[in-house]
């Protein structure tokens, strides 16, 4: 089963794969392998809140499992930060739970032994001088490459 997901999930068909690393899991209520899969699909589509579930299947297993506790605090703060972000937007972001926000800001930033929680972007290296003609515009244009937005977000936690 867990073979037959796994390959499911590499062509894409992560629906399917979730389906049957389920049906692994009740196959083999101890093994935190189907679990752990699970949460790292819904974390990779944008479904935090399933993906601390799952990874909080896998704790049950096993409560010293890195990725599951890592899956379950980046997922938890990107829920955090979205909520956050709507009710700023909202300008609903007073009293108690600006005051609550902050603190836990304070204690994330000391845990992580950081001045600031979210470190500002790198500023952009200057380019280099444009060469002659077209081709050398082609060639730039080559090798420009898009910012990869898939990096992995356990690093910060590493």
């Amino acid at each position: 089963m867990l073979a037959q997901a796994g390959s499911a999930s590499g062509t894409g068909q992560k629906e399917q794969a979730v389906t049957l690393w389920k049906q692994a899991a009740v196959a083999y209520p101890t093994d935190k392998s189907p679990w752990l899969s699970i949460a790292q699909t819904r974390y990779e589509a944008g479904q935090y809140g399933d993906a601390i579930i799952n990874a909080q299947e896998v704790l049950v297993r096993d409560p010293n499992d890195t990725l599951a506790n890592s899956i379950i605090a980046i997922s938890g703060l990107r829920l955090s930060t979205r909520s956050l972000a709507d009710l700023s937007r909202q300008n609903n972001l007073s009293g108690s739970i600006r005051t609550e926000s902050q603190d836990l800001a304070k204690l994330l930033r000391e845990s992580l032994g950081e001045s600031v929680l979210v470190p500002p972007a790198p500023a952009p290296t200057p380019a280099a001088a444009p060469a002659r003609g077209k081709v050398a515009a082609k060639k730039a244009g080559g090798k420009a490459k898009a910012a990869d937005s898939s990096a992995d977000p356990f690093d910060a936690l590493k």
